[in-house]
């Protein structure tokens, strides 16, 4: 399993199990409502990792092995810990501003007209009693992750209990959106953040739709240049560098056989041809030092 998701993993788990040992943690951590007297932006961090009962941890733990070790295998741990975190917090964004609203109308059913400055002036007096608004749980940055599978494996065919026969990835997610939009706008009182669900989907797509067209632009502006030189490299291995075809001329003069100078010249292709893959799919700028000496100093060479 991946390293970034196995950690995950644990740290929720060992989060649900300190809820049985202190007392008050989810209270502390939770994600309470902005004008609330206890809440602290630190929240929008600690609140993606607690729980309300096992029900809850095991469905979203379950989902984020499911989906997250594909994701992390195909991002690399620090952009999937990145995009993870980040559908987290957006996820905490857009519940604060539907419990804005929320508070808003409850507001003005009672104060008629009610304006801002009230608004605000009504949220100070009742700060204590606005702390029970308090957000708990990883299924906003799951989510977040579900969309992401769904974006990247599109016609993946899954089998969900109990449909009978398999579904694309697409439809997945599209429905799992459509249900959540549905049971957000029909005010059931389940008490689930269906805002928050949304809102980690809503950020992951951004951000994929953002970083793909990064990744589009940077193979498009860079893409026939890198092929050329590929293909300059691959004629130069192609001539005959020395008349002896027995014994091959080092750097620095010294001998090498057919067999190391043929191994030499593999190994250095495949070194190019590994730098300049990595080019087409992160860019230019995501080489090390050592890569761009290597790729350079192999383009001057005759």
């Amino acid at each position: 399993m991946p390293t970034v998701t196995k950690n995950l993993l644990i740290i929720n788990c060992l989060a649900f199990i300190a809820g049985f040992i202190v007392p008050g943690i989810a209270d502390w951590g939770g994600l309470h409502f902005f004008l609330a007297s206890d809440f602290n932006i630190i929240q929008f961090i600690t609140y993606q990792f607690l729980h309300g009962g096992f029900t809850h941890i095991f469905f979203n733990m379950f989902a984020l092995w499911m989906f997250g070790r594909i994701m992390e295998s195909v991002w690399g741990s620090k952009k999937f810990l990145f995009y993870y975190l980040s559908c987290g917090v957006g996820a905490g964004l857009i519940q604060e501003v539907a419990q804005f609203f929320e508070f808003y109308y409850i507001i003005s059913a009672q104060v008629p007209n009610v304006s801002f400055s009230e608004l605000f002036q009504i949220a100070k007096n009742e700060a204590g009693a606005l702390n029970s608004w308090n957000t708990i749980g990883a299924s906003g940055a799951v989510y977040g992750i579900l969309l992401a599978f769904g974006m990247t494996f599109p016609n993946e065919r899954m089998f969900i209990f109990p449909l009978p026969v398999p579904i694309k990835a697409k439809w997945l997610v599209i429905g799992y959106a459509a249900f959540e939009l549905f049971l957000a706008s029909s005010s059931s009182g389940d008490g689930v953040a269906h805002m928050a669900h949304l809102g980690g989907m809503l950020f992951g797509f951004f951000m994929i739709r953002y970083w793909n067209k990064q990744a589009s632009f940077n193979r498009s502006g860079g893409q026939d240049f890198f092929d050329s030189l590929k293909r300059n490299f691959e004629q130069r291995m192609k001539k005959p560098e020395q008349k002896n075809p027995n014994m091959h001329a080092e750097q620095g003069g010294a001998k090498e056989t057919d067999w190391e100078y043929n191994a030499r010249k593999k190994a250095n292709q495949e070194e190019i041809d590994r730098i300049l893959d990595k080019i087409r799919v992160s860019g230019y700028d995501s080489l090390t030092k050592e890569e761009k000496k290597t790729l350079f100093d192999s383009s001057n060479k005759s």
